[in-house]
């Protein structure tokens, strides 16, 4: 059977004060959905999306980690820290991230080996330009994106991951790909897990696609052969519009 995982990142949204009642009321409204939910808030409001999320059926994750366990790293946050708060997923690798932050591939790959480490579930973000798009590019650079990123992570531990393909263009522009263009993407990404790892991770692993993904396209582009699911973003800060693609 197909498995579907849908995950909000808030991103930089939601003060503490409103992530405790928003959790519930999301949880009433994606209760007996069949594709497991998450919620990705910010560092500041994890404690209160823990709580408010105990006995229900909304994960709670992180929107980033440092790849180091403690040190002189102002302002980071370690995978002890998330794990001692009962966080369970992190994205990592976010196009914002990468563009704002520096992060680079090798980066991306330090710290899905340290969220495996510490039983974390990575949900690693991969996607291209507008311009690498139009230059044709886009499956060479994914299937570096995906490689490089799980360097040295043994079968056993990708398959506890999640792949996010997010094309850089459709992020909070309105945009969204094609059903095709991104099950063409997220087809290419396990077929780059199958050459690393066998059919056995391949068939079983969860391919997201983010990108401007709502309740009225949800159906459509998680009906596609590939896509297990999708990474939201502008719309998760809706109860409403987040259920709504949650029960697709």
């Amino acid at each position: 059977m197909k498995k579907y995982v849908v995950a909000g990142n808030w991103k930089m949204n939601k003060l503490p004060s409103e992530t405790a009642a928003f959790i519930k009321e999301l949880a009433l409204k994606v209760e007996g959905a069949v594709a497991e939910v998450v919620a990705c808030v910010p560092y500041t409001s994890l404690a209160a999306a823990v709580e408010a999320a105990k006995g229900t059926c909304v994960k709670i994750g992180a929107q980033n980690l440092h790849f180091e366990d403690s040190g002189a790293f102002t302002g980071e946050v370690s995978a002890d820290m998330l794990v001692d708060m009962d966080v369970e997923y992190v994205i990592i690798g976010h196009s914002e991230r990468r563009q704002y932050f520096g992060e680079t591939d090798v980066t991306v790959n330090k710290k899905v080996i340290k969220a495996i480490e510490k039983g974390l579930k990575p949900i690693v973000c991969v996607g291209e330009s507008l311009e690498e798009r139009e230059q044709g590019i886009t499956i060479d650079l994914i299937r570096s994106q995906v490689k490089i990123a799980f360097m040295n992570v043994s079968a056993e531990d990708a398959a506890k991951c999640i792949i996010a393909y997010e094309p850089i263009w459709a992020i909070g522009t309105g945009k969204t790909a094609t059903d095709e263009q991104a099950n063409e993407v997220c087809a290419a990404i396990r077929v780059v897990v199958r050459e690393l790892y066998g059919d056995s991770v391949a068939d079983g692993l969860v391919i997201q696609y983010g990108g401007s993904v709502k309740p009225s396209n949800a159906a459509a582009l998680f009906g596609m052969s590939d896509i297990n699911g999708g990474l939201v973003g502008g719309a998760s800060l809706k109860s409403d519009d987040f259920a709504g693609i949650v029960k697709f």
